[in-house]
């Protein structure tokens, strides 16, 4: 398909409110339609673009690298989970509130304990609930990309609990597709 900014012909264009744009034109292309209208109107020839083309395939991929290497050595890259802090060398440690994780793990295994009380409870939504009790952080590892690591901190609750969570959230989300 035809990029109807440049006129680049590729098979990877995307589109943007019915218009067919490359990659590159996409990239800058603005969500208001009426501006939209005025960003296609300016035409720009595909060759003036070729550099930027070429160079933004890699766009993204030497950080991902950089992750997948982090991850590997155990080392966490998002937002510090709660029950956590950051040390000096920038490693996760518990925080003051990493027995809250613990309570929380071993609560939800009560028999007349569900999502929506204990995050009422603990003043969390229950989605949010839900990442807790599913993020391998608690148990000592990383997961990025598809893979699990060991981590380089220290585990607030045991991989016995963490596994009888999972089989209780695995059973829960089986009853809700039923």
């Amino acid at each position: 398909m035809k990029c109807e900014k440049c006129g680049y012909d590729s098979e990877e264009n995307k589109t943007k409110s019915g218009l067919n744009l490359c990659s590159v034109c996409f990239s800058f292309a603005p969500n208001d339609p009426e501006k939209l209208d005025e960003y296609i109107k300016e035409k720009i020839p595909k060759d003036i673009l070729n550099s930027f083309r070429k160079y933004s395939k890699f766009r993204g991929e030497v950080q991902k690298i950089g992750m997948i290497k982090k991850s590997s050595q155990g080392k966490h890259m998002s937002r510090i989970p709660f029950g956590y802090q950051r040390d000096p060398q920038g490693l996760l440690v518990p925080a003051q509130n990493y027995r809250e994780i613990e309570e929380i793990f071993e609560e939800f295994l009560q028999e007349d304990m569900n999502l929506r009380k204990l995050s009422e409870k603990h003043n969390f939504s229950v989605n949010g609930l839900k990442k807790i009790l599913r993020n391998f952080v608690y148990i000592g590892k990383i997961r990025f990309n598809g893979q699990i690591h060991e981590g380089k901190h220290q585990a607030i609750v045991s991989s016995t609990l963490f596994n009888h969570v999972q089989n209780k959230l695995d059973k829960i989300k089986r009853k809700k597709s039923k």
